[in-house]
């Protein structure tokens, strides 16, 4: 079957592999249909291995190459012995965090977090840019009737926005400062309007992409950070000039966290979600004299499928407006990873269409 492999940096194939074999009685085979390109991707291509390796997962075995592909949808073909959430012919979405159960973490359902986790497309012995899939039964959650393939695919990084918010603690009339307007910044500016976020502002140094969210018309301020104080701008045009209830820093950029920061009322709360290459300046005096939480966010609560389909259907988190173009497997590189990389690109979010 035919499968999208990554070998090490540039190094991104079309390859022949040999189909699953054996279900073991708690896996799934699943037949992709759609799957997205996650920044993860675009950064193992660009400048991995990252979160690849070629040394096998001491949990699942995987090790380069690697099939990508961790946010997708797809068909049921055969399930294992034990299985009984889904059958065959079920339309899925995938949930991508695997990890044992029976550690720290495993029981308190964050496997994620353990010494042991494997994610599907990046370390696990399959990805969603394939014919075909195998996954455990708890990554295949089952899609409402009135949940699209395409909306399928896209729920693990609406996921990710929809917990950035939740970890901002931001409530209906609050303020919030978004940096960074890739998918997740895009999906957190959704989610935040879904819940009520009033006066959302989004700090973006790419003008195509500042032009490409204001296209969204989700109602936000855009700011080019290059030529505005956006910290000053923000406590401009907040209550008595405070600043923003909270800040979600998307970009995995130091300046653009020190904005955070800066913007943020005293006693609010700043998400790190952007995945930083390196060691940033940090001043924790400002922390403390301003009172401020400071949280990570990584993943997402695994129960969080259902809250999704929800608020997809509630017609109130649009996460399609993301979504600039379908490409059939066979162009995955020239025109997925290449066409997302390219210099000053505004493009947020494109789904490879695996059985086109």
């Amino acid at each position: 079957m035919k499968a999208v492999r990554f070998h090490g940096k540039h190094d991104l194939r079309i390859d022949d592999v040999e189909e699953p074999g054996e279900l073991s009685p708690d896996q799934v085979l699943v037949r992709p249909t759609f799957c997205g390109i996650c920044g993860t991707d675009l950064h193992e291509y660009d400048h991995g291995p990252n979160w690849t390796s070629a040394e096998s997962n001491p949990y699942s075995g995987a090790a380069l190459p690697q099939i990508l592909g961790h946010e997708f949808s797809g068909e049921v073909l055969a399930v294992g012995d034990a299985v009984t959430s889904v059958s065959p012919g079920d339309r899925v979405s995938i949930q991508p965090q695997i990890g044992p159960r029976e550690d720290y973490f495993g029981r308190r359902n964050l496997p994620f977090l353990g010494p042991n986790a494997s994610v599907v497309g990046l370390s696990w012995p399959w990805g969603g840019m394939a014919e075909k899939a195998v996954v455990q039964e708890s990554n295949a959650i089952v899609l409402p009737s009135d949940i699209t393939d395409q909306q399928g695919a896209l729920v693990e990084p609406a996921a990710v926005g929809v917990h950035a918010v939740d970890r901002s603690g931001v409530k209906a009339g609050d303020s919030i400062l978004i940096t960074g307007a890739g998918t997740i910044g895009a999906m957190a500016v959704l989610a935040a309007r879904a819940s009520g976020v009033t006066n959302i502002f989004v700090s973006e140094p790419n003008a195509n992409r500042r032009e490409r969210l204001q296209r969204m018309d989700m109602g936000v301020t855009v700011l080019d950070p290059l030529s505005t104080d956006v910290a000053a701008h923000i406590r401009s045009t907040t209550l008595e000039g405070i600043g923003a209830d909270a800040a979600i820093e998307c970009s995995g950029n130091g300046r653009a966290f020190s904005t955070c920061v800066d913007a943020v009322r005293a006693q609010g709360v700043v998400v790190q979600v952007g995945l930083m290459p390196g060691k940033i300046e940090a001043d924790p005096f400002r922390w403390t004299v301003k009172d401020l939480t400071i949280r990570g966010s990584l993943n997402y609560p695994l129960t969080i499928w259902p809250r999704i389909f929800s608020m997809m259907r509630s017609g109130l988190f649009p996460v399609e407006k993301v979504v600039d173009a379908e490409v059939d497997m066979n162009d995955v590189k020239e025109q997925g990873f290449d066409a997302l990389l390219a210099p000053r690109s505004a493009k947020l979010k494109i789904l490879v269409s695996i059985n086109s």
